[in-house]
């Protein structure tokens, strides 16, 4: 029994460090917009920076952007690159602004292992910053897609 417990201690251990529990990421180097950690601090709230460059996650339905039915285009709150249109903006009922398609081009996708299952995961093209993660959930109706975005990583521009 000894031996069985140190065999699943051990084999825990392992893949805790395992490369598949990794994140792609890429460098500042590899955007348009880069900028120091100590730049972004300055520039950004301390939401914006948790969610843009630390990936994290706003707490659920605490955005005004959730509830934001007119009409515009969904900038990114860092380098105001258009990420989304108000057009594709649906209510997922999950408490994040949600899209079911991308600005094609402005938005940049990578593997997200963080929570121990693989999960797709938004960036901006332009800066890298972290936006949230698509799901294939979304309206059959139209691409089938849940783009679920934290809203302090956006910017609201209404329409002229």
């Amino acid at each position: 029994m000894k031996r069985l417990m140190a065999i699943c201690i051990f084999a825990l251990v392992l893949s805790c460090n395992s490369n598949a529990q990794k994140t792609a990421t890429a460098t500042k180097t590899d955007f348009k917009v880069s900028k120091t950690e100590a730049e972004w601090k300055k520039e950004l709230t301390a939401d914006q920076y948790y969610v843009l460059r630390e990936a994290g996650t706003e707490r659920p339905f605490s955005s005004d952007l959730n509830d934001n039915h007119r009409e515009g285009t969904y900038v990114c709150a860092a380098c105001e690159t258009p990420l989304y249109k108000s057009e594709n903006k649906f209510e997922s009922g999950t408490g994040w602004p949600s899209f079911d398609r991308v600005i094609e081009g402005n938005v940049a996708f990578s593997t997200d292992s963080k929570l121990g299952y693989s999960r797709n995961e938004e960036h901006c093209a332009t800066c890298g910053g972290h936006l949230g993660h698509v799901f294939n959930d979304g309206p059959k109706e139209t691409t089938g897609k849940r783009h679920c975005i934290n809203g302090d990583a956006l910017k609201f521009v209404p329409a002229k």
